[in-house]
């Protein structure tokens, strides 16, 4: 079995157009927020932390209403359209509004921009395993992974070259291609992704692959001139005490790690420029590398999963992140070298990001994933309203030298609840001749 790889790419149109929106947000908010309208930083956190607050009510909602949608274009499909024309054009009066000094304005078109953006992230998310066979899921992932830095990239890319170092910067420029980069993005999937065959296909494969596994467990064998069986419909049954148990570890785990990254993410660009020194929208440079190393690192997580699970993976890449944000609690001012730290984040960030999604749909029963997709990003989100707060409020009465050893203890933390998951991890499938074992999977 081969991974589609040219279709999962423009099902990771939908996530591209989503992280470069993201990058942009966490990137450019809390400069406008703290040099426009002198918002102190643990309010700052707080504004920060609305997405996630809005997210953990939106995502479960909208995934599991799309798990129950049906209309020509697809279940998930709906969603993704209404949702992105509904933040490019409420994102675009951001801009507008730092440049006139409406605090009101911005905060208005900020909470119409994050309602948006929650209303089709569960089920843009939810598209990849729709289309795509339970064993290549991190694979795919990994190029979904791979499309959604892209995005990144795109901002990041915008933000280092039309920041000024001096005066006060014109953000609408930017605002506005990544706006364009959204539509083209979703147009696009629209016109080449036809949700309704493509998933019809992926349940019959899975029906079958659980027949095979099914009756290698009970040692039975192919009868010939029997006639090929339907594919059962997908159904939602209720967990065994043992998934249920590596299913909550999991998900604190994601919480955890995404309390240490999140907290530098949103704090950086204040952080380089307050703390390091660096000027104008010189600190995306860093956010760059760590981008541009998790790109060339997806695909090799993604085929090292399968090989070696998607537990260890993850546990690998917790281990690397821990290491260099406590690396970075010794940096006091900018090197070149932090651009070798940031690289290994990037590394570090794409071997949890790739494998731990996929653990957590693997669980699922199949017509839940748009459910189990909600729980993800429940607790994900969740950690991202605690920590730009929490953070931000240590940044401004502790001191910024915080921010790494802060992010450091929650993943370290993640480590350790990671080692208790049991179920979720990759299950790679038999080669259907000896011929087959010579073939390297892509």
């Amino acid at each position: 079995m081969k991974l589609n790889a040219r279709r999962t790419i423009l099902v990771g149109l939908a996530f591209l157009s989503i992280s470069a929106f993201w990058q942009l947000y966490d990137s450019l908010i809390p400069l406008i927020l703290k040099n426009t309208f002198q918002v102190s930083d643990t309010i700052s956190g707080g504004i920060m932390a609305i997405d996630n607050v809005l997210a953990v009510f939106m995502l479960p909602v909208f995934g599991s209403l799309s798990d129950r949608v049906h209309t020509r274009i697809g279940r998930r499909m709906p969603f993704i359209l209404c949702g992105t024309a509904a933040a490019v054009i409420a994102m675009l009066f951001l801009p507008f509004a730092d440049n006139i000094g409406s605090l009101a304005l911005f905060v208005t078109a900020l909470l119409v921009t994050l309602v948006a953006m929650g209303s089709y992230r569960s089920p843009a998310v939810s598209l990849m395993p729709d289309v795509t066979p339970k064993p290549l899921r991190s694979k795919a992932n990994a190029i979904i992974n791979l499309m959604g830095a892209v995005g990144g990239v795109i901002s990041l890319l915008l933000i280092s070259v039309l920041v000024p170092k001096t005066g006060k910067p014109d953000y609408f420029p930017i605002f506005l291609i990544v706006a364009a980069v959204m539509v083209v993005s979703v147009l696009l999937l629209l016109w080449k992704i036809r949700e309704n065959p493509l998933r019809t296909e992926r349940e019959r494969i899975d029906a079958g692959l659980t027949q095979m596994e099914a009756g290698k467990a009970d040692g039975a064998a192919a009868r010939p001139g029997k006639a090929e069986q339907a594919p059962a419909p997908e159904t939602k049954t209720t967990l065994d005490p043992a998934v249920r148990k590596s299913l909550i570890l999991i998900l604190i785990s994601v919480a955890c790690w995404f309390m240490g990254y999140n907290a530098v993410t949103t704090a950086f660009s204040r952080y380089a420029q307050i703390y390091w020194g660096i000027q104008g929208g010189g600190f995306a440079n860093c956010l760059l590398i760590a981008t541009a190393a998790a790109i060339l690192s997806y695909i090799p997580v993604g085929s090292i999963a399968s090989r070696i699970g998607r537990k260890k993976t993850i546990l690998g890449g917790v281990a690397l992140l821990a290491s260099m944000f406590a690396l970075g609690a010794a940096v006091k001012e900018y090197h070149a070298w932090i651009n070798v730290l940031f690289a290994l984040v990037g590394v570090a960030w794409a071997a949890i990001n790739v494998n731990s999604y996929p653990m957590v749909v693997e669980m699922s029963k199949g017509g839940d994933i748009g459910k189990f997709t909600g729980f993800y990003y429940t607790f994900s989100m969740a950690a991202q309203i605690v920590t730009p707060i929490l953070s931000g409020f240590l940044l401004e009465h502790v001191g910024y030298f915080i921010l790494f050893p802060y992010a450091a203890l929650f993943v370290v933390t993640a480590f350790f609840t990671m080692l208790f998951v049991r179920h979720g991890d990759s299950r790679p499938l038999p080669k259907k001749s000896r011929l087959e074992a010579f073939d390297v999977d892509d």
